[in-house]
């Protein structure tokens, strides 16, 4: 799939809060008339959770996957003046400038592992990918899937590449070879029974220069606060040599996939 940078738009109005979002994501009105679900980069997770959202999306985008469309979301201050609760009022502030957001579904429901079922061509396509994504949450708890005209959709992938919260992640030479133990919690695990058929295409969907692409996009803010003393390219690089390197490690995860089933 051609690789297309995404789209930014302007937040003009703040519509309601998606309060069972652990980071308090919301509806938002954007200056092409649009309503997305906004994350917030000024959220307790911070700004690693939109490279993550954003480089975990795309990626899914490329493989094939059902992924709402995502955009960049220029947040301006002023819309924090005419919010009363204080929480909400906090993080709009906090999160002036740059952040993410997702295409909104309306009319979407959440995926039920107990009523719906997944094609397993589809399901193990899924479950490689949030393995090498090392995506946690996408469990029976949290599914994180959504069902919209009779179609899965992805969303919400920024717990995935968790380990990037920590300092010094990108050092750990072994990190990429990671088995993914989680997966044994995935919710469509059950019907993933494709995993070594689906490899091969899986893998081919990415290119190193796609991946070099779809990091190039991470805005330096996000990757530059805090105290982070790195250059925001380097930590591009890193993200393309964990991804080049776990690639050619897949093996792992698939055969911890295949022992949890």
């Amino acid at each position: 799939m051609a690789l297309r940078l995404p789209r930014t738009v302007r937040v003009t109005r703040y519509v309601t809060p998606l309060r069972e979002g652990g980071s308090l994501p919301a509806i938002v009105e954007a200056d092409d008339d649009g309503l997305y679900v906004l994350k917030f980069r000024g959220a307790g997770q911070g700004p690693r959770a939109l490279v993550a959202e954003l480089v975990s999306g795309e990626l899914a985008r490329v493989a094939g996957l059902p992924v709402p469309e995502i955009v960049f979301a220029d947040l301006a201050p002023e819309l924090a003046r005419t919010e009363p609760d204080p929480e909400i009022h906090a993080l709009l502030f906090d999160s002036a400038g740059l952040n993410l957001a997702l295409d909104y579904l309306p009319g979407s429901v959440s995926y039920d592992p107990v009523t719906h079922q997944v094609n397993p061509e589809l399901a193990s396509r899924i479950v490689w990918f949030d393995a090498f994504v090392s995506n946690v949450d996408r469990t029976p708890r949290n599914t994180n899937i959504l069902l919209w005209h009779r179609k899965v959709w992805l969303i919400d992938h920024g717990s995935s590449l968790y380990f990037h919260h920590s300092a010094g992640w990108e050092a750990d030479r072994s990190r990429p070879q990671d088995p993914f133990p989680h997966i044994k919690d995935h919710v469509l695990l059950r019907y993933a029974d494709a995993l070594r058929e689906v490899d091969a295409a899986m893998a081919r969907s990415f290119t190193a220069d796609e991946m070099e692409t779809i990091a190039g996009w991470i805005p330096d803010p996000w990757l530059t606060g805090r105290g982070e003393t790195r250059a925001a390219a380097e930590q591009r690089a890193d993200y393309v040599t964990y991804l080049t390197d776990r690639l050619s490690s897949r093996n792992a995860f698939i055969e911890e996939a295949l022992r949890a089933r």
